[in-house]
């Protein structure tokens, strides 16, 4: 990406990249770093660091960071519903589907799902399989699991979540 900058933030689920063009967040992805010296490097990257850090620790439940996410229109709409599913709960493909007024698109929902470039902050870790099982995640179904345990945790109130965050 032409004028990209980009950093990593550890997580309980392991090091993350993120990357921001003009002052927007266009990418987020798990990966193999982080490398030395690779902190924020921008105002934007340094907000989302400090709040994925307050999310993984059970003190954000909502992201407010301005986004650019790369997707053909039936894809930005996906996210957009995705975005709605409160912090703790789920949808089922074919509930984004319905809600997009399109009932057969399960599978479409689901493909754009996979092409999210932003996880966790459009939480695509909400979206599950008819029933409420548990289906593919561009990070690994055990992240897509531990995100939501997560979750779960705190609307529960558990002084322990996972990850031993306080």
């Amino acid at each position: 990406m032409t004028g990209a900058r980009a950093c990593w933030v550890s997580t309980p689920l392991g090091p993350v990249e993120i990357a921001e063009v003009s002052g927007r967040l266009v990418t987020i992805r798990f990966g193999e770093g982080p490398v030395a010296g690779a902190g924020p490097t921008s105002g934007v990257l340094e907000r989302a660091s400090e709040q994925l850090v307050a999310y993984f620790a059970g003190r954000l439940r909502e992201f407010d960071l301005p986004l650019h996410p790369h997707g053909t229109p039936f894809d930005h709409r996906v996210w957009d519903v995705v975005r709605t599913i409160p912090y703790g709960s789920t949808l089922t493909y074919g509930e984004i589907a319905a809600r997009l007024e399109d009932p057969g698109a399960s599978r479409a929902v689901g493909h754009a799902n996979a092409r999210n470039p932003l996880p966790i902050v459009v939480p695509c870790h909400r979206v599950v399989g008819t029933s409420g099982r548990l289906t593919g995640y561009a990070g690994g179904i055990h992240r897509k699991q531990a995100l939501l345990e997560l979750e779960a945790a705190s609307v529960a109130g558990q002084r322990s979540l996972p990850f031993g965050a306080p």
